[in-house]
């Protein structure tokens, strides 16, 4: 495995274990705790770290190229829900899940109101709990995710 190659599998890893710490400690440490989109993000953050772990274990240099590549696009794909999450938050479109929904109380008894309430999700997926610059966590993880993997596979192009 050229330099080129081992430096994007070295990325494959690090950058989504680097996204999950970050997505984690700020649940456990900083308390903003994850909506449904939110978790939608970590799950191929999750597979791209054990696909990128995977490609250091085998000592296949052709596979573990085919594996950092497929880490790029599991993390790629990480961004791109980012997008979309960013997007609802943002307004820019409806989102498409129980939790970008508001509870429409009119016409309704005490009664129902307090259901209505009770049903509605706790940790809203259109309300950004933390933004920096006017960037969310969402679409920091967009911008992260889709230039890693923007450069994990300009580098594996590059190693060929």
């Amino acid at each position: 495995m050229t330099g080129t190659a081992r430096l994007a599998r070295w990325i494959a890893l690090l950058l989504p274990a680097a996204l999950l710490a970050g997505a984690w400690g700020s649940q456990l440490i900083g308390h903003l705790y994850p909506c449904e989109m939110c978790h939608w993000q970590r799950w191929p953050h999750y597979a791209a770290l054990v696909v990128a772990l995977l490609a250091f274990l085998l000592p296949a240099p052709r596979l573990a190229r085919t594996l950092v590549v497929i880490a790029a696009l599991l993390i790629a794909a990480s961004g791109a829900i980012g997008v979309a999450h960013a997007g609802v938050e943002y307004h820019w479109w409806n989102g498409f899940t129980a939790c970008t929904q508001t509870v429409d109380l009119r016409g309704l008894g005490p009664d129902a109101r307090l259901a209505a309430l009770m049903k509605a999700p706790v940790v809203r997926c259109d309300v950004a709990q933390w933004t920096f610059a006017g960037i969310s966590l969402a679409g920091f993880n967009a911008i992260l995710s889709l230039g890693g993997a923007a450069v994990i596979l300009w580098l594996m192009r590059k190693a060929r």
